[in-house]
């Protein structure tokens, strides 16, 4: 991906964000809005370059607003796969619980950018648990939930049946582990057992963040 391409795609998923109401969700105006990610642009352009275009299955970045801006209820209820609107499988205050794991260095600021965004079909079938070796020895770390929201939110087409995804970045401090997947053709934010496999989930990682 070269720089103009970079920056044409940094620009289009700010039009997601302000498309989707993000400022809203986030009590912000637009103006206010554009001023907390348009400095993301230049590292965007910047970090991307080497990486290859976006597929459905990985994508060179992803922009993220934090759940401490847009809680993951209100970021599902405006994801969409064709007509049908996404919904979060959790109690609010639960999904909020659900924080970064050890070692996953997720910038502080209420919105960042994940790099070389891959959706894990190297580990379809394969648990969280065992999975994560596999992850850590790539250089990779998993995708949080706000994370995955936004793989889904600017690449909707990034979840498809047999290739859906678990966010096993964040943790809750159980055996739970956040997962997104098609639900009556609808994008569902739910979980599944860190000890269990399914052979239509993967576990999302990427390959670095904002710094």
């Amino acid at each position: 991906m070269d720089h103009a391409d970079a920056a044409t795609e940094f620009d289009r998923q700010v039009r997601v964000l302000l498309d989707h109401g993000y400022p809203a969700l986030a009590g912000m105006t637009e103006d206010a809005f554009r001023d907390l990610v348009d400095p993301l642009r230049a590292e965007a352009v910047q970090r991307s370059a080497d990486l290859a275009a976006p597929t459905r299955a990985r994508v060179p970045f992803v922009l993220v607003v934090r759940q401490s801006l847009v809680p993951a209820h209100d970021a599902m209820a405006v994801t969409a796969l064709g007509s049908r609107t996404g919904f979060a499988d959790f109690d609010p205050a639960d999904i909020a619980r659900f924080t970064a794991i050890d070692g996953l260095d997720a910038p502080d600021r209420p919105a960042y950018l994940a790099f070389d965004v891959d959706r894990g079909k190297e580990t379809l079938n394969v648990s969280p648990d065992d999975a994560m070796p596999t992850i850590t020895g790539q250089g990779r770390t998993p995708i949080t939930v706000a994370e995955g929201i936004a793989f889904l939110t600017h690449h909707p087409d990034s979840l498809e049946k047999n290739s859906c995804y678990m966010l096993a970045g964040s943790r809750s401090g159980d055996r739970r582990v956040p997962a997104l997947w098609i639900s009556n053709r609808a994008p569902k934010l739910g979980w599944c057992w860190a000890g269990n496999r399914h052979t239509w989930l993967g576990i999302a990682s990427c390959a670095a963040r904002s710094t």
